[in-house]
């Protein structure tokens, strides 16, 4: 059984305004484009025309194959999560879309994901030209496009594309009812048979990793999917679309041959290279961040570990590594290189004053957990203004990782004792313009035993 990748999306300058969708059937297994789809609406919202962009690319996907099965990706995610069933749909123009977009394919035969837009070009781009044809008078044609993705989008980019406010979950905003498209604009699809080419933006250096408090597992943690999705209250209710987040995708750095002896490893110590399971750990990582595709930029702590792991995965993905000292490890004082039983033994009441306080100082002047936070938040916001809209790989370590997640979620340093980080592991945080985040950590090792 053939299986295909749609990717679909809509739009309107001016929610209800002139509006268009672009939608594009890829070949699962090759990622080869097998047909575009593109119309001008005229005058009608923009979650109707992600509907219409997503039956568009239903329907194409059928004449190709009927019997295929589809996994529709669209940066909607009122669209994506309607579709799978689990938010209601209430507003009466999406009504009959979605019915009709069930009934393309038999009930099964579909899945949805939601993507960020920035990894959405192709259906973004393919929706543009087609309201630049409707503002001059015309229609979107195979011509017009091309079956490869650009880096960019076309001249208006996808603010254009979301010129109104794109409300996720909130169907009841929509203005007025779609008007009817424009007398001779209809739906143009073309066949392609060229793959379509991935573009990759480059930045510069590369980053190691740490374990800290003595607990770290040996085992392997790595995502199945490192995209985060904006999350909402309720499925009745959800902000505005304020465009793609900065999305840090994070990752510890392998093992090194003081991981599995669970020994503290900061950057006041010998600063060790990965170990021969680090290296394939790393190497693994990078195979699955370049089947999913979404990673534009590698930044990395600047021990060695960090900088070796960053250094397999650039190559992997053909980008380069840009070192920021802020994600380096926190330094242990006296306890780098020891077990947590033997900090015990040693320097128990330094130990005590540690776990109780996030102000305390490890032995011999290393830095507090306190000190830790305050320069991972000022690196957090340098690398969120730098990336924005981006989604970025940061390679680091045990203390700064949990601390990323612990200031996204907004909750109290003694957080940081009741997580754990396994080595080569991946967790992401996406920031959005208004300053909200959201968190998704992961568990999956299946692809890395």
């Amino acid at each position: 059984m053939r299986e295909f990748v749609v990717e679909a999306d809509g739009g309107s300058r001016g929610n209800p305004g002139p509006a268009g969708y672009g939608a594009v059937v890829l070949d699962a297994a090759t990622g080869q484009t097998l047909a575009e789809a593109a119309e001008y609406l005229g005058v009608v919202t923009n979650n109707v025309a992600e509907y219409r962009g997503l039956l568009a690319g239903l329907r194409a996907a059928r004449e190709l194959d009927p019997d295929a099965t589809v996994h529709v990706r669209m940066d909607s995610k009122l669209v994506v999560e309607q579709m799978s069933g689990r938010w209601k749909i209430k507003h009466p123009d999406m009504k009959p879309l979605a019915a009709e977009a069930a009934r393309v394919f038999p009930p099964g035969r579909v899945t949805y994901e939601w993507i960020p837009r920035a990894s959405n070009k192709h259906a973004d781009r393919l929706a543009n030209e087609a309201m630049d044809a409707g503002a001059r008078g015309g229609q979107w044609s195979p011509s017009a496009s091309t079956a490869e993705l650009d880096a960019g989008c076309s001249a208006g980019g996808r603010g254009s594309v979301g010129g109104g406010v794109d409300v996720v979950g909130a169907e009841g905003t929509e203005a007025a009812g779609p008007a009817a498209p424009e007398p001779g604009v209809g739906p143009a699809v073309s066949a392609a048979a060229a793959p379509a080419a991935e573009a990759s933006a480059v930045p510069e250096a590369a980053a190691p990793d740490v374990s800290a408090s003595g607990a770290a597992a040996p085992e392997v943690a790595a995502s199945a999917d490192v995209r985060a999705a904006k999350t909402v209250a309720s499925p009745g209710w959800g902000p505005p679309d304020m465009g793609a987040p900065a999305t840090f995708v994070l990752l510890r750095h392998g093992e090194t041959p003081l991981t599995p002896q669970k020994r503290f490893s900061g950057s006041g110590g010998s600063d060790p290279s990965l170990s021969a399971a680090g290296r394939e750990q790393a190497e693994k990582v990078a195979e699955s961040l370049a089947r999913r595709g979404t990673v534009q930029a590698i930044v990395a702590s600047p021990l060695a570990r960090t900088r070796e792991t960053a250094g397999i995965v650039a190559a992997r993905l053909g980008l380069e590594v840009r070192v920021e000292e802020g994600l380096r490890e926190t330094d242990f004082g006296a306890w780098e290189g020891l077990t947590f039983g033997e900090v015990r033994e040693r320097h128990p009441d330094d130990l005590n004053a540690w776990l109780s306080s996030p102000d305390a100082e490890p032995t011999g002047g290393g830095e507090s957990f306190a000190a830790t936070g305050a320069r991972v938040a000022a690196t957090r916001d340098r690398l969120v203004a730098a990336y924005a809209g981006r989604t970025v790989l940061l390679v680091s370590h045990v203390t700064p990782i949990k601390t990323f997640v612990r200031l996204a979620l907004g909750a109290p340093p003694e957080s940081l004792f009741r997580m754990e980080l396994s080595a080569a592991s991946l967790s992401a945080v996406a920031y959005y313009a208004d300053g909200g985040a959201s968190v998704r950590l992961f568990n999956d090792t299946s692809h890395l035993r």
